[in-house]
């Protein structure tokens, strides 16, 4: 019997490293994620393989029990021993699923290209904890670590108002479909970052934590408004990179990569890759897609808004 689960990705709007001191972030779930299936076997292993959006191949493997739950692994890609360690956390905390191990073929398959750093590992963490029946944050916490965030998104299919207190995740679902989401587009910049290694370059930093996070917090709390004006969100915008830009004392990508465009462009998550939230009067394509950046969606195409809302 076939069993199959869906995870969203998503995309960090606000509070962009600061979310794992507390602040409160804005989060999106897509419409891009990715699917886990699962069919029993004879073969006595798990027989593993990940597809791209395009149904390509990018990873392929067999992993045995002893595997799992020796948490060690004789191959020597990162992928695979990464794989192995999250089927382990996962094994412990709920050993029923493998207790009657005949083998297994799993296939994951996403909906957008790996590259674009949606959530590639979030969405796998969060359709083995189903899988599991287990606590997808907890599994993130033994595995990959971070915010969370990006687990949160792969639950809802709403805009969620998000935050760290007491190192557990606190999950509002809210409203945010402004009156100029039309004006909003979402570019890929060439480049997928690595976030473990953004977080731990953050980690580093020396500066009034406190208050970062409460100036960011206030800045998500007026970003979410719903009487928000274009020209006020595009301002919100431009301070939240200022601050950002003097924390982590690095240029604002509008800086470094876009200072002759005519309207905001804020990074969203690890700062130098993947998504650009861009704000502006006119359709940017032509200005990007002449500056070699092909990627550009728009708010309708990209976001999961849901039907039922609950304000703050």
């Amino acid at each position: 019997m076939q069993k199959t689960f869906y995870s969203n990705g998503k995309l960090l709007i606000t509070a962009e490293y600061v979310v794992l001191d507390g602040a409160k972030a804005l989060a999106l779930p897509t419409k891009f994620g990715q699917y886990l299936t699962i069919e029993k076997t004879k073969s006595n292993v798990i027989e593993w393989q990940s597809f791209d959006f395009n149904k390509t191949i990018w990873f392929s493997t067999e992993i045995n029990l002893l595997e799992i739950i020796t948490n060690f692994s004789k191959k020597t890609d990162g992928v695979s021993k990464k794989l192995v360690e999250i089927l382990h956390h996962a094994n412990a905390l709920n050993s029923e699923v493998f207790k009657n191990f005949e083998g297994l073929k799993v296939t994951t398959e996403l909906t957008f290209p790996r590259k674009w750093g949606l959530g590639t590992s979030s969405t796998l963490l969060n359709n083995i904890a189903q899988w599991f029946e287990i606590d997808a944050f907890e599994l993130l916490n033994k595995s990959f670590g971070g915010s969370g965030y990006d687990i949160a998104c792969a639950k809802v299919d709403q805009p969620i108002l998000y935050s760290l207190q007491n190192n557990k995740p606190i999950i509002d679902i809210i409203n945010f479909r402004p009156s100029f989401s039309d004006k909003l587009y979402f570019v890929y910049l060439n480049k997928k970052q690595n976030s473990t290694q953004a977080i731990a370059n953050y980690r580093t930093l020396n500066f009034d934590k406190n208050a970062a996070v409460d100036f960011i917090s206030k800045i998500t709390h007026q970003i979410i408004q719903d009487n928000l004006k274009f020209d006020e969100f595009c301002a919100l915008l431009k301070l939240h990179e200022k601050t950002l830009s003097e924390v982590l004392n690095l240029p604002t990508v509008h800086q470094q990569l876009f200072s002759d465009f005519d309207g905001v462009i804020k990074s969203l998550g690890a700062w130098g890759g993947d998504f650009v939230l861009v704000a502006s009067n006119d359709n940017p394509a032509n200005y990007f897609l002449s500056n070699g950046y092909e990627t550009i969606l728009s708010f309708k195409e990209m976001i999961l808004t849901g039907n039922d809302f609950v304000n703050l």
